[in-house]
Order: structure tokens, then sequence, then C-alpha cells
């Protein structure tokens, strides 16, 4: 598990913003691969390790996003206090309005994943990822207003 440690947090991340929320989603998502080690044992490469951990933390994370209730809407007159946002927030508010399969690609791509291995885990070729990142990329400088 400390190997895959920031993939887990990152795929948890894409779904929650709140760091509660967070460690609520990690610690599911490690009950969920715990639950199913005899599989993961069974993978002996590292890169189809890391597609089979991203797959079912990122299941984990729609299934609990399922079943828990919407948060109370603001009230209204309400005024919230400025946030000083980092370039990495605003970089992964970003890619999170991003499509699911580009999403999917630049947050690999972002830790450190070859193109094959996105490939892999996203039923892809190693050329269609690079254009499809090429892609990604233009369209992230368009959005970007810092």
């Amino acid at each position: 598990m400390l190997r895959y440690r920031g993939l887990l947090f990152s795929v948890c991340r894409r779904y929650s913003r709140d760091g509660l929320t967070v460690d609520d989603l990690l610690q599911e998502s490690t009950l969920a691969l715990w639950n199913l080690r005899e599989q993961l044992f069974s993978i002996t490469m590292a890169p189809k390790q890391a597609a089979w951990i991203w797959r079912v933390a990122r299941s984990t994370c729609i299934d609990i996003g399922r079943r828990t209730p919407p948060p109370e809407p603001v009230p209204e007159g309400y005024d919230s206090p400025a946030e000083d946002t980092s370039l990495h927030d605003a970089l992964h508010e970003l890619i999170a309005r991003l499509p699911e399969p580009d999403r999917t690609i630049a947050t690999m791509h972002l830790e450190g994943y070859e193109y094959k291995e996105i490939g892999r885990a996203t039923g892809m070729t190693k050329d269609h990822v690079g254009v499809r990142l090429m892609r990604i990329k233009e369209r992230l400088k368009q959005q970007w207003n810092y």
C-alpha cells in the first residue's frame, strides 16, 4: 500500500476537495483493496497492479459518492471568506472539469505514469494517449487564468 499511496490519494482527491472526506475515501478505498488483496497479489507486473488499484479506488469513490447525500445548500446572504488557492489546486480544478478519459489521462500523466501504462489503464494505444495528452495540454492552456 505504501508504494501506491500517491495514486490512491490522487484518485480520492479527484472526488472530493474536503480533507476529511478525502481521508474517508482513502480509508474506504484501502479497505476495498484489502478485501480484494488475493486478486492484487495474483497480478505480478507493477503497471498492471497500479491500473487495477486505480480502478478499484475509483469505483469505491464513485460508490461512496452515490451513497452520500448532497451537502446542505449554502444559506442566502452567506458571504464566504476569501480563499487563497494555490496553483496546484487551480490546476486540479481545471483537470476535474475535463471529460472522463481526458481527466484520467491528465491525472496519470501528472503522477508520472508512462504513455504505455496510461494506455493499459484506459484501453488506448500509446500513440493515442500521446495525441490526447497533447490536446488536453492545449485545452488547459486556453483555460488557465493565472
